[in-house]
């Protein structure tokens, strides 16, 4: 093993470490009882549930990135948490939490993107703001998103690392590893949620990874949405649904096809491992064609998109074949 390997390898056990240790500070001291997410029509709990686990994997992610002297990547992320902290607590509305969420990102593209041209950099832009807001959106189960940060993360660090850039590769897996140890917290029955302080960042910092594997040549940008196609999916395509119909889109609802899923009798540890087996087949789809001449990454992606919208349509039929009383549930 060489010394790169060994410094991944390092930063993953602390930030593991690291994680679990302030998850178990945060529960026993109180301290995470101080926001909690309480049950509401919307919510797919029954009781009150700290959402401040989010946190300890930053803390973890951000104690790995300056060990490693790599906390440039990190500090972008700083204001991210502070205001979805206070959303948590206090409630932010949708206006300035996009805004800040827009400034950020133009602060953390500004290396991958450098001289780039206007329109590169709002497609950027609204990529990372979709991303961090799709997290978001898809935290609403026991596990869910917890999972999604661990193989989707891991499946990034595999093509750094094989496309030599030790560097992203380990901050990468630092980000797997702390979202490892909250599941031990996190998977149903949970004890505590990622909260919007832990899955905005978390969904933002995807996205600029994902960028900037796309400028270094690590990866081409079908890469990173097969890999993360099982959240990238079920937000866009409920989402899309929303806006049709005319819905409020930026409004808690349970109409995500994992929402589906948990509310038709699957429950939250179904559901997650249901998920957990597309985001392995993704990820691992995604490393096969990387390796892969054109046209065969097309193909390989065009026909994840089939599977996945096929999963889709059959949720949606048997959502529907639903007594009218029984989607109240």
């Amino acid at each position: 093993m060489n010394d790169a390997a060994h410094a991944g390898l390092y930063a993953s056990a602390g930030s593991f470490l690291v994680c679990a240790a302030a998850l178990m500070a945060l529960l026993r001291s109180g301290l995470a009882e101080r926001a909690l997410d309480r049950p509401n029509s919307r919510s797919l709990h029954v009781r009150p549930v700290p959402r401040v686990g989010g946190l300890a994997i930053l803390l973890a992610v951000g104690v790995a990135a300056v060990a490693a002297g790599a906390a440039d990547r990190f500090y972008p992320l700083l204001p991210l948490v502070a205001v979805s902290l206070i959303d948590d607590v206090r409630g932010v509305s949708i206006a300035p939490r996009i805004a800040i969420q827009a400034l950020v990102a133009v602060w953390a593209l500004s290396q991958p993107l450098g001289e780039a041209s206007l329109v590169p950099w709002i497609l950027a832009a609204a990529a990372v703001v979709w991303s961090t807001n799709l997290y978001n959106f898809m935290d609403g189960s026991d596990g869910l998103a917890g999972g999604m940060t661990v193989f989707g993360f891991s499946f990034l660090a595999l093509a750094a690392f094989r496309g030599g850039d030790t560097g992203l590769a380990t901050y990468c897996f630092s980000f797997a590893a702390a979202a490892l140890a909250f599941l031990a917290f996190n998977f149903h029955p949970a004890r505590i949620f990622m909260g919007d302080s832990g899955s905005a960042p978390i969904g933002f910092a995807a996205a600029i990874i994902a960028i900037e594997g796309v400028g270094k040549g690590l990866w081409t940008p079908w890469f990173p949405l097969l890999v993360f196609s099982p959240f990238v999916f079920d937000a866009s395509i409920t989402l899309l649904k929303r806006l049709l119909r005319g819905d409020r889109f930026w409004q808690a609802h349970r109409e995500h096809y994992y929402q589906r899923l948990i509310r038709m009798g699957w429950g939250h540890r179904r559901t997650a491992l249901a998920y957990y087996g597309l985001m392995l087949v993704a990820g691992s789809a995604a490393h096969v064609l990387l390796a892969q001449p054109m046209p065969w990454p097309l193909l390989g992606a065009g026909a994840a998109l089939v599977l996945v919208l096929g999963l889709m349509l059959a949720v949606d039929r048997a959502w529907s074949a639903r007594p009218a009383g029984d989607k109240n549930v």
